[in-house]
This record gives C-alpha cells, sequence and structure tokens, in this order.
C-alpha cells in the first residue's frame, strides 16, 4: 500500500493543490479573476504537452503550436457558423463546409488530426538531433503559419474564425488539466519513458543497450501532439475565435519560458513554470493598467511585464540552470523527517559506520 502511495505521490500531488486553488478561485473570486485561471490551465495542457517530448528526450522544441493551430482550426471547421461557411470557407470540403458536427466527436477528430500530423512530421524530424532539431521544429510552425496565412478559401487568411461554441470553463479545463498530467506521468515511468530519458543522459549509451534513438522519440513527439492538440481545441473554444496570429512565436516562448523557470526535466516544474508565469503576468498586466495608492495613480510603462519575464529567465539561467524545481519530481520523502530519510547503520561485524541516504526522486535513466 505504501508502495502504491509513494508512487502516486508525485501525480497527486500536482491534481490535489490544482483543485483545491480552482475550488478557492470559483468560488471566491471574480469572473475576471476566472477567466485568467482558465487560461493558465489551458496553458498547463500545452506546456505539458511540451514536457512530454522536450523534458524527457533533452531537445527544445518550438514548433508545438503548430500542433495546436491544426487542432484549434479543425474544430472550427466542424463546430462553427454553418451558414457562414459557404460563403467565407468555400474551399472545404463539402461534409465540412455544409454541416455542423457535435462538440465532443469534433474535438476527438481534432486531437487525432493534430497527433497524426506530429507523427507525420516526426518521421522526418525525429531521424535530427540536437540544435538541428531544434531549428527544424521551428520551421515546422513557419511552415503551417505562412500556408494557414494564405489559404484564404479554408483558413479564412488572416482573418479571424468566429462564431465557436464556447464551452470551456473553469471546471472543464481543470479536468483537462488533470488528464494530461496524468498522462505525462504515466508516459515518463513508463518502459518508453525511461528508455527516452537514457537517450538524453548519453546517446551512445543508450544505444549501445539496445535502445533505439529514432522510434523512442518518435513515440514522444507524437504523443505530445496528441496533447498539444487538446490544448488547442481548448483554446478554440474558450474564446470562440481562431486566428492564425494567436498561435505564433508570442505564444511559443511564453510557454518555453514557463518551461525553462519551472524546470524542463520534470513534470513537476512545467506545472510550477505555468503557475509562477502565469501570476506575473496577470500581477502586470493589471500593474501596466494603473493602480491607486491613496490619491496617487499610478501605471507601469507598457511592455514591463516581457521585460519582467526576461529578467525572470536570465535569473534562473544564471543562478539555477535546472529551474524552480531543479529536474526533481514531488516525493513523500520531502515530507519526511530527516532523522527518517538519513540514518546511521551499525555493521556488527567491524567498527565501520556508514551513512545511507535515498537518492533524490528524479525522472532520470538512472533510475531504468
Amino acid at each position: 500500500m505504501m508502495r502504491l502511495v509513494r508512487n502516486l505521490f508525485p501525480v497527486v500531488g500536482l491534481i490535489v493543490p490544482l483543485a483545491i486553488i480552482v475550488f478557492l478561485i470559483s468560488h471566491f473570486t471574480s469572473p475576471s479573476v476566472q477567466r485568467v485561471a482558465t487560461e493558465a490551465l489551458i496553458r498547463l495542457v500545452f506546456a505539458v504537452g511540451l514536457y512530454i517530448f522536450v523534458g524527457n528526450s533533452g531537445i527544445v522544441s518550438f514548433g508545438h503550436m503548430a500542433f495546436a493551430a491544426i487542432a484549434a482550426y479543425a474544430t472550427a471547421w466542424q463546430t462553427c457558423c454553418q451558414m457562414l461557411k459557404p460563403i467565407t470557407m468555400s474551399g472545404l470540403p463539402a461534409i465540412l463546409r455544409d454541416n455542423t458536427f457535435p462538440l465532443l466527436p469534433a474535438a476527438f477528430t481534432s486531437i487525432v488530426l493534430a497527433g497524426s500530423v506530429a507523427f507525420v512530421s516526426g518521421l522526418i524530424l525525429m531521424r535530427l538531433s540536437g540544435l538541428g532539431a531544434s531549428i527544424s521544429t521551428l520551421a515546422l510552425m513557419f511552415i503551417l503559419n505562412v500556408v494557414y496565412s494564405n489559404w484564404d478559401s479554408v483558413t479564412m487568411g488572416t482573418s479571424t474564425i468566429v462564431g465557436l461554441p464556447v464551452y470551456v470553463t473553469i471546471w472543464v479545463a481543470l479536468g483537462c488539466a488533470t488528464c494530461a498530467i496524468a498522462i505525462a506521468y504515466l508516459y515518463q515511468t513508463s518502459r518508453w519513458g525511461l528508455m527516452l530519458r537514457a537517450t538524453r543522459e548519453d546517446e551512445v549509451a543508450a544505444a549501445a543497450s539496445g535502445v533505439s534513438l529514432y522510434w523512442s522519440r518518435l513515440f514522444a513527439f507524437t504523443l505530445s501532439g496528441f496533447v498539444v492538440g487538446l490544448s488547442g481545441v481548448l483554446f478554440a473554444h474558450f474564446t470562440g475565435t481562431v486566428s492564425i496570429g494567436t498561435f505564433f512565436l508570442n505564444q511559443t516562448f511564453l510557454i518555453v519560458a514557463m518551461l525553462v523557470i519551472g524546470g524542463m526535466q520534470s513534470l513537476a516544474g512545467a506545472v510550477l513554470g505555468v503557475a509562477v508565469i502565469s501570476v506575473v503576468i496577470d500581477v502586470f498586466r493589471r500593474a501596466e493598467a494603473g493602480f491607486e495608492i491613496g490619491q496617487l495613480q499610478l501605471a507601469l510603462p507598457p511592455g514591463s511585464q516581457e521585460l519582467i519575464l526576461a529578467v525572470i529567465m536570465l535569473l534562473i539561467l544564471m543562478f539555477r540552470k535546472g529551474g524552480i524545481m531543479g529536474g526533481r519530481e514531488l516525493s513523500l520523502r520531502w515530507l519526511a523527517r530527516p532523522n527518517d530519510v538519513q540514518g546511521r547503520v551499525s555493521v556488527n561485524s567491524g567498527e565501520t559506520q556508514e551513512n545511507v541516504t535515498e537518492p533524490v526522486d528524479r525522472p532520470s535513466s538512472a533510475r531504468a
């Protein structure tokens, strides 16, 4: 029983506090705060999906926003404005142009499409490694942005698709975030996750042990595409609109910053990074709008939040390269007393004594 509790604590320790925070926000705060929290949970789904690949492989991907865009547009084609589609998106296939589909099947097919594109593109991109793989994922996002920005008869180009059903509440976002965290945790503790982290630590040693670098990365890249696609669907039905400009560099670098600040090599770091940066963004956004201190009306200069984010990232990279969590997951050992974790074992056969310290619980190839 204790072993089961110990194994589930890293994921339960993330989900339960999230649920408590959402409960408090939904009952004791204003609608504007609830909207900010919902947006943060959608970003959390994206960050966790990105972590599945980046955190376990060690390859920074700048192209996952393309999968979110693919899923968002796919659900828009299926659920939006049946009367306007023949006029504004006349290039759609007849089955999409002339029909409106239920929300859940539309969400499911959109996520599957995003994951399928991740698999097909991964067949090529995952043959690269290191900086080459990172740049190639960025190129993938640029290709999709150019295609969707100029495909007027299908995507309305740079115009905004409106009229999508808005059904994503803070509780829907929490449920999806919970599913994303559970998927990421199950993957990182699975055989495939252990093999991928082995390639992250030492490609040569992992290959010598029979680990396939290509297939382990492709599996993670595809799975992360599915989860990121879920975030695209959530965002589309949270705002009720879809525009290609939303799924580009600004959001990409923001999510990467969240991973870097929280800790790119741990699931807890991904969740904590999203929470910290979301709070910072909201605080400084309100400060830029203006606030009162007594008789004084003060406001920060526009762009202050971007400057603060840049400073935070620099400080993290300078003084704590592993992020806030330092690559560690939540562990019951953190709750134990020092005497329970570190003890002194006497050897009956002699005078020698040795300190026994349990290793830090982190997802690395050493556990494999």
